[in-house]
């Protein structure tokens, strides 16, 4: 099918979901239209098999979302932290999710060392990920498969120590109870997975002494 025929067929498909929903759901759009009150922030990656609201299972206005390559999520990002802060400030989420996934082509041209121009220096975290880890991976004699899973669940862990470290964040846990979870989305069975990411009450504090503000 030609590019141009794709678009329309998805257009057209728009129409019909729009009738549909509104039929099955009569007040979601005039109450979407009002504002939103999304509990949900989601910071995922750009990969067009992860949509984060179809896989939660959930309508428009549930979840407020930040997709890039990898998700990658450094500090000085001013798209990512600007989602972040609006997200915790003024929509008040309850929920901060970091989610990766298999079969992730940012993790697996960082693993490979290939050369993707731009996008290299977005992946130098990931890059640097594999490099701490590379020793223990070896030793214990993953598969690249094994290690790519491997890669995929640091960077999660990476992001979640990110947020933690937000002050933002940091202000919605203490204040509100904000939690921030990690999850891992299997491309092959549609299943979310959520790693143990786990703190302890002495090094959350240390934590907030060093990245909360006043």
């Amino acid at each position: 099918m030609a590019g141009n025929d794709t678009l329309k067929l998805a257009l057209h498909q728009n129409k019909q979901w729009a009738q549909a929903t509104a039929r099955d759901h009569p007040d979601l759009f005039p109450t979407l239209a009002a504002g939103q009150k999304p509990k949900i922030l989601w910071l995922g990656c750009s990969d067009s098999r992860v949509p984060e609201t179809t896989v939660l299972g959930l309508k428009p206005g549930d979840v407020f979302v930040h997709r890039n390559i990898a998700n990658v999520l450094p500090p000085t990002d001013l798209s990512s932290q600007s989602v972040i802060a609006y997200a915790l400030a003024h929509v008040k989420v309850q929920h901060v999710v970091v989610c990766g996934h298999t079969g992730c082509g940012g993790v697996n041209a960082a693993l490979g060392n290939q050369k993707l121009g731009l996008i290299d220096a977005w992946l130098m975290p990931l890059r640097k990920l594999r490099a701490e880890n590379r020793a223990a991976w070896d030793e214990a004699g993953l598969g690249e498969k094994e290690k790519a899973l491997k890669l995929v669940e640091a960077n999660v862990r990476q992001g979640v120590q990110t947020l933690k470290e937000n002050a933002e964040v940091i202000d919605g846990m203490r204040e509100r109870g904000v939690e921030v979870h990690g999850l891992v989305y299997d491309v092959g069975s549609g299943e979310l997975r959520e790693l143990e990411i786990e703190e302890g009450e002495q090094e959350g504090k240390k934590r907030e002494e060093a990245f909360g503000t006043k």
